[in-house]
This record gives C-alpha cells, sequence and structure tokens, in this order.
C-alpha cells in the first residue's frame, strides 16, 4: 500500500457524482485542496452505509477545516446518484469499477466472502495533498467511527 510521502498517480480518469450530476474526469482534478479519499466497496451494504453515514455526518466538517471529502467504490455514476440523494452526501463519489485508484495506490488485497475468494480494493482511507503526495493513509477503516478517524489522521498532520 502507498504510505505517507509518496506520489500518487492521478492522471486516469474517473466518472464523478457531484453536484447532481455526474462527468469523466482525471482523478487528478479532484485534488483542488488537500483531499481526504474514502474507499468503499458498494453502496446499500452494511459496512458501507456506516462508513458513509458517519462521513455525510461529518463533510461540513472537513470542508471548514479546507479539505476536499472523496468517496471511491465500484458503483455505477447512476448508482452514486440516487444512493447520494438517499444518504443526502454532498461530497464527490467516484465510479471505479476497473479499481484504478487502488490500483495506484497499490491497496488491491485478496478478501473473502461466504467462502469464495476474490480481489478488490482495500477499505482504506488517504489524505492527499494537491500534487498527489500521501500526506497520510488509514489502512483500516472504522466504519462506524470513520469521522473521528479522519479527524485523528488529520490532527496529525499538523
Amino acid at each position: 500500500m502507498i504510505g505517507p510521502r509518496q506520489k500518487l498517480d492521478t492522471r486516469f480518469h474517473v466518472k464523478v457524482f457531484h453536484h447532481g450530476k455526474a462527468e469523466t474526469i482525471p482523478f487528478g482534478a479532484l485534488l483542488t485542496r488537500p483531499t481526504i479519499v474514502s474507499v468503499y466497496m458498494r453502496n446499500n451494504t452494511p459496512g458501507c452505509d456506516r462508513q458513509n453515514d458517519d462521513l455525510a455526518a461529518t463533510a461540513a466538517e472537513f470542508e471548514r477545516a479546507g479539505y476536499n471529502l472523496v468517496a471511491v467504490s465500484r458503483d455505477t455514476a447512476g448508482s452514486h446518484a440516487r444512493y447520494a440523494a438517499k444518504k443526502k452526501i454532498t461530497y464527490a463519489l467516484v465510479s471505479d469499477p476497473d479499481d484504478l485508484f487502488a490500483k495506484a495506490a497499490d491497496s488491491i488485497v485478496e478478501k473473502s466472502m461466504y467462502g469464495r475468494k476474490f480481489s478488490g480494493p482495500a477499505r482504506a482511507a488517504y489524505v492527499l495533498d494537491r500534487d498527489g503526495t500521501v500526506l497520510a493513509v488509514a489502512e483500516k477503516v472504522d466504519t462506524a467511527g470513520h469521522g473521528a478517524q479522519l479527524r485523528t489522521l488529520i490532527a496529525g498532520l499538523k
């Protein structure tokens, strides 16, 4: 997994749902200021819903602190549009079915569900500078306390 002071290649293109519309942009275009990137697997699943509920509840706090907030999953932009409306999400939701962000962050891991093994993105969070330099990493997301976890991560940067 990529670590602090390493630079993420952000030239890959993703579909992003934000401000009521979907568009395809280079991932780096999301980094207009320091940015928190939270990775999860799927909309409308218990752990991922807890993670996003906590992010949605703390999004304004991170905005005031000078951070963009981005959540990345394999879901489509259409699914993200419905999910954002349902969960009252104001931050950018990135559709990444090919795990381009996880590949750039070297965070593809082996997972297991119902005895079946598969590869997928690690449920992790990253704080990135505008140029894609990793400032901090939470290698394991606390789904129910994700906002507090990110607050602590950011506090460690000062």
